[in-house]
């Protein structure tokens, strides 16, 4: 009787004990494991036509999309500056765009949209090559798109900034942009960059800066040459963690550069970010052009009308894009071009957000 009481005695104690570090180490008993796969389909080929558009788009047949982006092949000569950015942005299922209604305006979303658009020039080496970056997490396993826009710009030489911010209580994970209607052909978005909807950036005019956590928005900045200025409108995309996540213990960190450029006519400049060993994974970028200082001053548009991006992307450390299924993207490329003026003052930026382990 004796013995079974004492063996008794010592089952107890070890389930107390085990109880005890279950409690004391949560992250063992609920790790989270986060993955993020590159998505590609390769390029597809326009606009054939001037003053028009094509849209092609990147699924993630598993997880949902952080951020996306796109490249294009512009050509060379003087025609090469008619190929510009319309959009980057996310959709429900490959073609329907968000363009009505602001606020949340869908959940779980799995495609990214690559929108190449042209001016008065074309040639037959246009195309658009679209990238989503698609999260796997057993934490952040839902997302939602928060959408905004503005009637804007109105005139030329003139910025229309736009900001979506994530719901309380969420992560930003990325972002994007889009302008309409591609018939302007002066008309492109010039910047979609993270920050914050607070007064220290000037609630999003002022771009998150590097080494910054947690930003909560996303802005679009669109630019027009003066081809059109009647119903020119700007939209702003923010991809969120969906409700009811507890956040607490994810970081997502700012990585930027900027530098000056380009300034000759038809010319271009490329400008590279990327993930620090402890700054956690790539999971989103963004890109402007523009007239410098970006994170320290409100933002201003680049020294000519016709200057436009051309790249937003994932990339190696030199900005080669990287590959259809890539798990170990640390760098975000911009690629930005002058029209067929000089652009005097401009400078090209560039954004990698990185998150933590906890996402």
């Amino acid at each position: 009787m004796k013995t079974r009481r004492l063996r008794r005695l010592a089952v107890g104690k070890t389930l107390v004990i085990a109880a005890a570090l279950a409690l004391a180490v949560p992250g063992v008993a609920y790790a989270n494991t986060v993955g993020v796969t590159v998505k590609t389909p390769g390029a597809t080929a326009g606009p054939a036509s001037t003053f028009s558009e094509i849209s092609t788009n990147a699924h993630c047949a598993s997880g949902l999309i952080s951020g996306g982006g796109i490249n294009q092949a512009i050509g060379t000569g003087t025609s090469s500056n008619g190929n510009k950015i319309n959009g980057t942005s996310p959709s429900p299922d490959g073609s329907t765009e968000y363009t009505g209604s602001t606020g949340v305006v869908g959940t779980d979303v799995a495609y990214w949209l690559g929108i190449g658009g042209s001016g008065g020039a074309v040639n037959a080496d246009f195309s658009s090559t679209p990238y989503a970056l698609c999260l796997t997490s057993n934490l952040i396993n839902h997302t939602q798109v928060v959408m905004n826009k503005i009637a804007a710009p109105t005139t030329s030489g003139t910025v229309g900034l736009v900001t979506a911010t994530c719901p309380a209580n969420t992560r930003l994970l990325g972002g994007g942009a889009r302008i309409t209607p591609a018939s302007v052909g002066s008309l492109k978005p010039i910047a979609s960059f993270p920050t914050f909807n607070n007064s220290a950036h000037d609630y999003g005019q002022k771009a998150a800066a590097d080494g910054e956590t947690n930003p909560d928005s996303w802005t679009a900045v669109g630019w027009n040459g003066g081809g059109g200025n009647s119903g020119n409108t700007t939209y702003a995309y923010a991809i969120c963690s969906g409700n009811n996540i507890n956040i607490g213990g994810t970081t997502v960190k700012v990585r930027f550069s900027e530098v000056s450029g380009p300034t000759a006519a038809t010319s271009g400049q490329t400008v590279t970010a990327g993930c620090g060993q402890n700054d956690g994974k790539l999971v989103s970028g963004g890109a402007a052009i523009s007239g410098g200082s970006v994170t320290t001053t409100d933002f201003t548009g680049p020294g000519s009308v016709g200057d436009h991006l051309n790249g937003s992307y994932p990339s190696d450390s030199g900005g080669t894009p990287v590959a259809d299924g890539t798990t170990t993207a640390a760098y975000w490329t911009a690629f930005t071009h002058t029209g067929g003026g000089s652009s005097p003052s401009t400078s090209s930026d560039v954004w990698a957000l990185c998150a933590d382990d906890g996402v």
